[in-house]
């Protein structure tokens, strides 16, 4: 398994990956969309995506996506790990693993105040994985999200 950033040779399978990963958030299937999506983000250095590449097979095993933010108050770059997704068949292998310390090495080279993410409270599994990977459950602060912007 090789853990590499993606280029836009690889927008076609990611994009195929990055719609697996919608389906098993609930979204409809649109890999045209996804890859349009991915396309932008690659294009405008807006996100970073790092995918754990099966050599072997030639194909995606998984990927995640940090998207850079900024504190005003420790007036660094920060990144929030908006993705991470797995293929089934790869599933168990440590390949999560794996791209959350490639994320790390990524947001450390960068010189980033650290890394964030979020899962859903149901993902027990993932919370497993992100405690014992050093992340550390937020206590301090609620979030609140704005989604209607009428």
């Amino acid at each position: 398994m090789t853990i590499r950033e993606a280029g836009l040779e690889d927008l076609h399978e990611l994009a195929a990956i990055f719609d697996l990963y919608r389906i098993f958030y609930g979204q409809e299937t649109d890999v045209e969309g996804a890859a349009a999506f991915l396309f932008e983000r690659m294009e405008h250095r807006e996100s970073v995506i790092l995918i754990a590449e099966d050599v072997k097979q030639g194909r995606i095993a998984g990927f995640t996506q940090l998207y850079p933010v900024f504190s005003s108050i420790s007036m660094k770059r920060s990144y929030i790990l908006n993705d991470l997704y797995i293929r089934e068949q790869y599933r168990k292998q440590g390949i999560a693993r794996l791209l959350l310390e490639a994320a790390k090495r990524y947001a450390k080279l960068a010189r980033a105040k650290g890394l964030s993410l979020s899962t859903a409270v149901t993902n027990v599994r993932a919370q497993q994985l992100y405690e014992q990977s050093g992340y550390v459950r937020d206590e301090q602060f609620i979030h609140y999200d704005l989604t209607t912007l009428d």
